[in-house]
């Protein structure tokens, strides 16, 4: 007699990432545990899924803890979910969970996860994993020279010479760490072209070119007021009723936003479009910080509308 094989049951399963630990929960069976966040503990979970199908398997970003895992179900070709914190937290709100455990955690992602199906997050390789990082460790060299550089106004002349130790020594890192992030970004074949066509605008340098195609593959992609909001400099209206509220700026990808912000700085000096925009912008009584906003909004769409065109800048 045939052996029949019974097909397996499809389940959504969350898992609370945590430095030493990873909480599983799958929903559709009601099951939880708990295996060490290390090598063995991955190969327990993953032998434990083998037995149903996976829909997705949900966890939080938490920069660097949900890594190993994320790595070890794509190569097991699992549809792998990284959820944003916030996403997870207002789902949280909109069921009124209100007590918080590891168990209850995993739960509540399982949950997220067959509720919402969110759509599993594509995988990225490990040259552009690097690179992330490499701009991440860019962006703390330079916030410590800012803060020694205001030490020095701060602390006076008796702490200048040790503060300017201090700046020479972060120099040398940040070169290093720019030295080591281009030879990686050369190795991104695929960025040639665009990088070619956003470092032609004026204004724009080599940090905001690798945190656009890093952090905003999208770029070319989406329309003007789509790209604006997934940076978040779009204005957003906070209106009810007869209430007309004054249009803030909120969320989007903060990395890119700081990153923009500086080079917008710049592209009001040296960019034609920018500087006349910006000019106007406060000759109408506009506030240098709204003006600023304002800029950084076109320049981001400028930048999508000649990657999305294939076309290098040009202002006539």
């Amino acid at each position: 007699m045939a052996n029949l094989k019974t097909s397996k049951t499809s389940v959504n399963v969350g898992v609370d990432v945590g430095k030493f630990f990873l909480d599983v929960y799958i929903y559709e069976k009601g099951l939880y545990f708990q295996v060490p966040n290390a090598p063995l503990g991955i190969k327990q979970l993953l032998k434990r899924l083998a037995y149903y199908k996976v829909l997705r398997i949900v966890m939080e970003a938490t920069g660097r803890y949900e890594f190993d895992l994320a790595q070890a179900c794509y190569e097991k070709g699992l549809p792998v979910v990284i959820a944003k914190p916030i996403s997870v937290r207002k789902f949280a709100g909109a069921i009124e969970q209100l007590a918080k455990t590891d168990k209850i955690d995993a739960e509540l992602i399982a949950n997220f996860a067959a509720t919402i199906k969110p759509k599993p997050t594509p995988q990225k390789s490990k040259n552009l994993i690097i690179i992330k990082d490499l701009l991440a460790r860019r962006r703390q060299l330079m916030h410590m020279r800012t803060q020694e550089l205001n030490r020095i106004k701060v602390m006076g002349k008796s702490f200048e010479s040790s503060c300017k130790r201090v700046i020479r020594l972060l120099d040398k890192e940040i070169l290093k760490t720019e030295t080591k992030l281009q030879m990686h970004v050369d190795q991104q074949s695929e960025w040639a072209e665009k990088q070619a066509i956003l470092e032609s605008a004026p204004g724009v340098g080599n940090t905001l070119t690798y945190s656009i195609l890093a952090d905003l593959p999208e770029i070319g992609t989406l329309s003007n007021n789509k790209i604006s909001k997934l940076v978040g400099v779009a204005p957003l209206n906070q209106d009810s009723g007869i209430f007309k509220g004054k249009r803030r700026i909120k969320g989007g990808r903060a990395n890119i936003r700081t990153t923009l912000y500086m080079a917008t700085l710049s592209a009001t000096q040296c960019n034609p479009v920018i500087k006349a925009f910006y000019k106007k912008l406060l000759s109408v009584g506009k506030l240098k910080k709204v003006a600023i906003t304002a800029c950084m909004r076109k320049f981001i769409t400028i930048l999508n509308a000649m990657v999305r065109d294939n076309a290098a800048w040009s202002h006539s």
